[in-house]
């Protein structure tokens, strides 16, 4: 009898510790599943929030501009130019307080800085230049 009893109880224990380690071990799996759903989660979003920053900041993303033909060094150069000078305006108007308006300026309506005639066509470096130029001046003037 004494025997039967020793039994049941070391039985009742070893059974005891397996369910309570089971039952402990079961959170843990299901919250490393449901973090893991959520790091794959956070990175999705992450990766969409990297595709949307170019639509969002312009003039940091050059493959919004039009693409009207001529070589790269000319599109960059003018691109760049363009940019540069806007962004310089545009800084000057916001700290003077004045009115958002690019259109007006000289360096717009010019777009020939830094052009050379190695690059290619003027008429097609103005109009790069004027893309980078009106983005360079929002950004600045918006304090980007």
């Amino acid at each position: 009898m004494r025997l039967i009893n020793i039994r049941s109880r070391v039985g009742g224990a070893i059974l005891g510790i397996a369910i309570l380690f089971g039952v402990g071990a079961v959170p843990g799996i299901t919250t490393t599943a449901q973090a893991q759903w959520r790091n794959d989660q956070d990175r999705r979003d992450r990766d969409r929030d990297d595709r949307d920053w170019g639509r969002r900041r312009r003039g940091r993303d050059w493959d919004r501009y039009g693409r009207f033909g001529g070589s790269y060094e000319l599109r960059q150069t003018a691109l760049n130019a363009g940019y540069n000078e806007g962004a310089k305006e545009g800084r000057k108007d916001r700290s003077r307080g004045r009115r958002f308006s690019f259109y007006d300026k000289n360096e717009f309506q010019k777009a020939t800085k830094d052009y050379n005639s190695r690059l290619g066509d003027r008429e097609l470096y103005r109009r790069y230049f004027q893309q980078g130029y009106e983005n360079g001046y929002t950004d600045a003037y918006r304090g980007y």
